[in-house]
């Protein structure tokens, strides 16, 4: 005979606290059954109200005065700001700013809003306040959208098609948002946090068979006592290396493939944004940087090929993905590029450039074999590194082992100097 044991309740400690943010004038109904919702499957809902005209029928735990306040303003300045533009961007400002204090005082364990254009672009700010490792979800009308651009993307962001949510709750918005609320909230109870029990290292790499450098690299700076987190250059990866970097998350850096740069520079969407390969730099983390893949550029399989690279080879990787290879000249561009972001940088930086190719096809006998066009790069490369960049140059291929033994060296020369803190002593773990 089987019998029903009931669930247990859950502690004070094991609650978690989800902060739910939104514009309560117009979307109560909405907002009123996520917080059910929530609390359907043992959650809190923490309530946030960034409206800027009216009011909620309902007493949110932090409301529209206290979000101008965390901004610094007032509802009465920010109604007077100009438009709703100007408005929303300021309560992005005070949500992000009172989001994040809340969490560092552990007042909340996720987050959750939901919104049109206006709420995502609020959602998204906030998103990015927020630490690794702390839920956030966002119910979104445009979501997957163009409209958001890779910088506006938090590292662990997730995000769900609002369906049918422009006007009101019927059946199909319910599925959506009760899926959101119980998703978000078993993700505050299952989430196990970034340890930093061993010092981190952010490395960047476009697949193991282009590039596969990390997997002489990452055993090695782990028997050194660091954690290796490495990186697929395929738009998202970048951002979220240069999203945890700007957090200064990492105590050094290897960006070693910078394809995503190449993509944004020649105008596809498979980027990381236009900040890719300056994070690291502006917050003076130690960085080794190599211009791996750079020459070749990505974009949706499905799109017709872009007209300026019509004549240039090109393979399909699958149904998403294609990429085609860059002319000298436009090697040549990126290699200046990549000049001037490395000379922003306020940190020591070392740049290792392999005059013998830059990824596994670019070799001879390989389909991208074009040593004309590695040659304009390479050339132009040796006068666009900085001064306050170390240049090394290799004779050899980027996937050879001097590759690595060279990063490895100033690697273990920058710990021996301090500029690198030494790793966890063998045989700490990271949790």
């Amino acid at each position: 005979m089987t019998t029903n044991t009931p669930a247990r309740r859950l502690t004070v400690e094991e609650t978690r606290r989800i902060l739910v943010i939104g514009t309560g004038d117009t979307k109560a109904d909405e907002l009123l059954f996520m917080r059910e919702r929530i609390e359907a499957v043992g959650g809190v809902a923490v309530m946030m109200d960034v409206s800027v005209l009216g009011d909620p029928p309902y007493q949110p735990a932090h409301d529209k005065h206290a979000v101008a306040q965390a901004a610094d303003t007032t509802i009465e300045a920010i109604i007077a700001s100009g438009d709703e533009n100007s408005a929303m961007t300021l309560m992005a400002l005070g949500a992000s700013r009172l989001a994040r204090a809340l969490c560092d005082k552990g007042e909340i364990h996720g987050f959750i809003a939901l919104g049109g254009s206006m709420g995502t672009d609020l959602a998204l700010d906030v998103a990015l306040a927020l630490p690794l490792g702390v839920p956030k979800f966002v119910i979104s009308t445009i979501a997957y959208s163009h409209l958001l651009p890779p910088e506006r993307i938090a590292t662990d962001l997730m995000m769900i098609l609002w369906a049918g949510g422009l006007y009101g709750l019927n059946s199909a918005c319910k599925a959506v948002l009760s899926q959101a609320c119980g998703a978000v909230v078993g993700a505050a109870r299952a989430v196990v946090k970034p340890d930093a029990t061993r010092p981190r290292i952010g490395m960047s790499s476009l697949g193991k068979s282009c590039l596969h450098y990390m997997v002489t690299l990452k055993p090695e700076l782990e028997k050194r006592g660091y954690e290796v987190i490495v990186f697929h250059t395929t738009g998202m990866g970048g951002r979220a290396l240069e999203a945890i970097a700007a957090q200064r998350g990492f105590v050094a850096v290897m960006d070693f493939s910078l394809q995503e740069l190449a993509n944004q520079l020649t105008g596809s969407v498979v980027n990381s944004g236009s900040d890719r390969l300056e994070s690291a730099g502006r917050q003076g983390i130690p960085q080794i940087v190599a211009p791996g893949a750079v020459d070749m550029v990505d974009f949706p399989t499905w799109q017709a090929v872009p007209a300026r690279f019509f004549e240039r080879p090109y393979h399909a990787h699958n149904r998403l993905l294609a990429s085609v290879t860059s002319d000298g000249e436009t090697r040549k561009e990126i290699a200046r590029a990549i000049g001037e972001k490395l000379a922003a940088a306020t940190g020591p930086t070392a740049f290792i450039l392999p005059a013998g190719g830059i990824q596994q096809w670019d070799q001879e006998g390989e389909p991208l074999h074009e040593p004309e066009a590695l040659s304009a790069f390479v050339e132009e490369m040796r006068s666009s590194v900085p001064g306050n960049a170390e240049l090394h140059e290799i004779s050899g291929h980027i996937n050879d082992a001097a590759f690595s033994a060279k990063a490895l060296e100033i690697f273990d020369r920058w710990v021996a100097e301090g500029i690198v803190p030494l790793g966890a002593p063998e045989g700490t773990q990271a949790a």
